[in-house]
């Protein structure tokens, strides 16, 4: 999404600004196919949750003023043996229950999953709902700025192996930046991509979470110059 960076050196004020955005991400660039029947179509929600780092500063001197050692965002590694989107790192969240709002969803499945305290979120807005065509989903994304953080962890290993705050700082830096392509039925799709480490652990950070962070760290002004010519192939 162009547009001039957000005035504001504040990341909550920044972030909130985004979320009464209504015309960001309304294009999305990052479905990999067509969606499947409209009617087979489910609703889910993600939690896309900033805040502020308890022990764990970035290793990066970002260059956005907002963008501070300690500000990070919360996410996880989706349990190996999952169906869909098995070791993959994502956003907490899931399918929207029947009856339930999308703030309600994206609050309830990052509990179930990581443990927080949802009295200690605050909410700040929704973006557009995305098409997530491998799994005939359409996402809402939940913007959330953690005002009472509460400690985290693995809820259920049968659906997430790791749970962990990344660093903003070391997102944006360009070392950790690479482009993904995906091949499969003679289609190519390439993607942004974060390499975040946390603890002994190094994760990459692609697909539709990888998409919304870039897409939002560019609009805010976070984003630094990168080489987008650098290419990690995955399998489909």
């Amino acid at each position: 999404m162009t547009g001039e960076p957000l005035a504001t050196t504040s990341a909550r004020a920044q972030l909130a600004a985004l979320a009464e955005d209504a015309g960001f991400l309304r294009s999305w660039p990052y479905a990999r196919g067509p969606m499947g029947d409209p009617a087979a179509t489910r609703p889910a929600a993600v939690l896309v949750l900033f805040g502020v780092l308890d022990g764990l500063p970035a290793d990066h001197d970002a260059q956005a003023l907002a963008v501070s050692s300690d500000l990070d965002v919360l996410l996880l590694a989706r349990a190996a043996t999952l169906r869909s989107h098995a070791g993959q790192v994502a956003f907490p969240g899931g399918r929207v229950d029947p009856g339930e709002s999308v703030v309600e969803a994206a609050l309830r499945e990052a509990e179930e999953e990581t443990g927080l305290d949802p009295s200690g979120v605050e909410v700040l807005g929704t973006f557009a709902e995305l098409p997530m065509p491998v799994s005939n989903h359409v996402v809402t994304p939940v913007v959330g700025w953690w005002s009472r953080p509460t400690p985290v962890r693995v809820v259920d290993h049968g659906e997430s192996s790791h749970v962990f705050r990344a660093p903003v700082a070391d997102l944006v830096d360009p070392d950790r930046r690479v482009t993904t392509v995906v091949r499969r039925g003679g289609h190519v799709w390439r993607g942004p991509a974060f390499r975040v480490t946390d603890g002994e652990l190094t994760h990459l950070v692609w697909g539709f979470t990888a998409g919304i962070l870039d897409t939002m760290f560019t609009r805010l002004g976070w984003a630094e110059p990168w080489d987008r010519d650098r290419e990690v192939e995955l399998q489909p």
